[in-house]
């Protein structure tokens, strides 16, 4: 029994098998950062920075998210040797498949793919109110019946448009991965000029006596806030999931997630300087932080720029987390962890199609009738689970001769690098509420029964 749920599976066999699927390797280096920006800058600039400063770090939120981009980049580092010697989809769950066995790598997927389910519903659900702020502008009203998560006593049955935007992402998600790359990078592009917009209107309104005093909180205040703002970076992990369909993964894949990292860490921290310049920190604590910051200097066409801005990049954060979601899904398939239906790949698209509708109706059932902002800290200990094993996963890969391994990316100051993250991993699980906690247990317990039920049984490596 021990010996089958420890079983691992070959690399060779699965580069072999990964021969065979004929997905279309057409990503370079920058489809990927493009990618990972989109996962990454979201919601979390528009909000975290002021609401953030307000309360815990004041204008010296810049060292919380530096202090943070540290933190994550332990992780990157770590990721990015991994996902270059193991060029597969699954991501965490693929590597831990390789290195740990067929057991932990399924918990790790099944903690995957709870922040990649969680994550699309609960943008979805944002984007929804968003959306329906900017088309009320436009004196466009919806049936309030329709325009939130199931809750009678308010009168709200179906958030509509959250179902809306999953279901015409997944259709740019068939149009296949060369298409739908376009329409990302598209909107990642327009993303970035809005808030390059912000950062050049505003410049002209900063008052350097708003800076003063600097870390009014002290050092326990930065501290403080980069735990919260570490959450702004989570999502560059899914750029691991291309693995598959990009050329030359040995040297694309670290400069894909190495690069969003960098670029947007310069964002955040340039956004939190001019944000807290403009407006003095104590006045910061609203929804939308850089929009007011627009509107208090009277630059109201900027004000709605920025409400577009907040609307297209939730739409990227959506796009690349059922990007990930249904590439974790394509690889428990190809296993045998899950139906087969799931990991075909269309022969003329070459991509999983059946899967990606499949995933999509579901994920948008979450975001259309539950209140999901009480389950938003689960995205978060969901990727921390996976990036704690990514971290140990490289000692094991330097320390194990495994046949197939490719030499690629090689984390620096080993084995410290990769001891450091998974430490810094455990202590912000450590900080996520015992609600939290409770949730994640009860999921992976739900995790526990489908592997015995289904997926134990019908593994492929179970079949050999």
């Amino acid at each position: 029994m021990k010996k089958q749920l420890l079983r691992k599976l070959s690399l060779t066999q699965l580069l072999n098998h990964q021969g065979t699927t004929q997905f279309n390797k057409s990503m370079n280096a920058f489809d990927l950062i493009a990618l990972g920006v989109g996962a990454v800058v979201g919601t979390g600039i528009f909000i975290l920075p002021g609401t953030v400063a307000a309360l815990h770090a004041g204008p010296a939120i810049v060292f919380s998210f530096i202090f943070a981009a540290i933190v994550c980049a332990f992780s990157a580092l770590c990721y990015s040797e991994l996902s270059s010697s193991i060029p597969v989809a699954g991501s965490a769950y693929t590597y831990s498949y390789v290195l740990f066995g067929e057991m932990i790598a399924w918990m790790v997927g099944w903690s995957l793919l709870l922040e990649y389910g969680l994550a699309v519903a609960a943008v979805a659900t944002g984007w929804s109110a968003y959306f329906q702020s900017l088309i009320e502008g436009f004196g466009i009203h919806l049936p309030k019946a329709l325009s939130g998560s199931f809750s009678p006593a308010d009168g709200t049955f179906i958030n509509l448009p959250a179902i809306f935007i999953i279901v015409l992402l997944a259709a740019v998600l068939s149009m296949g991965i060369k298409e739908s790359n376009r329409l990302n990078k598209a909107m990642v592009f327009i993303k970035i000029g809005i808030i390059l917009l912000f950062l050049a209107v505003g410049v002209f309104y900063v008052k350097p006596e708003n800076w003063q005093p600097f870390a009014p909180f002290g050092f326990k205040g930065i501290l403080t806030g980069a735990a919260l703002v570490i959450f702004a970076y989570l999502g560059f992990d899914s750029v691991s999931s291309a693995a598959e369909e990009v050329k030359n993964p040995q040297k694309n894949m670290p400069i894909g997630i190495i690069g969003t990292l960098v670029i947007c860490t310069i964002l955040y921290v340039a956004v939190s300087l001019v944000l807290t310049g403009i407006v003095p920190y104590t006045e910061l604590n609203v929804g939308n932080p850089v929009a007011y910051a627009m509107e208090m200097v009277n630059q109201d066409w900027v004000f709605g720029v920025i409400s577009l801005g907040a609307v297209i990049s939730m739409m990227t954060v959506i796009f690349v987390m059922m990007y990930g979601g249904t590439r974790l899904v394509y690889s428990f398939a190809r296993d045998g962890m899950l139906p087969k239906i799931l990991s075909e790949i269309h022969p003329r698209r070459k991509i999983p199609l059946k899967n990606t509708w499949i995933y999509a109706l579901f994920v948008s059932l979450f975001a259309g009738f539950i209140p999901i902002d009480k389950l938003a800290e689960l995205v978060n200990i969901g990727t921390l689970i996976a990036f704690a094993a990514v971290s140990i996963g490289v000692i094991v890969a330097r320390k194990m001769k495994i046949e197939g391994l490719k030499e690629g990316f090689k984390v620096p100051l080993f084995p410290i690098v990769p001891i450091l993250s998974f430490i810094l991993c455990i202590f912000m699980i450590t900080q996520l509420s015992k609600f939290t906690m409770l949730t994640c247990l009860i999921w992976m317990i739900a995790g526990l029964v489908v592997y015995f039920v289904y997926g134990r049984k019908h593994s492929a490596l179970n079949k050999e």
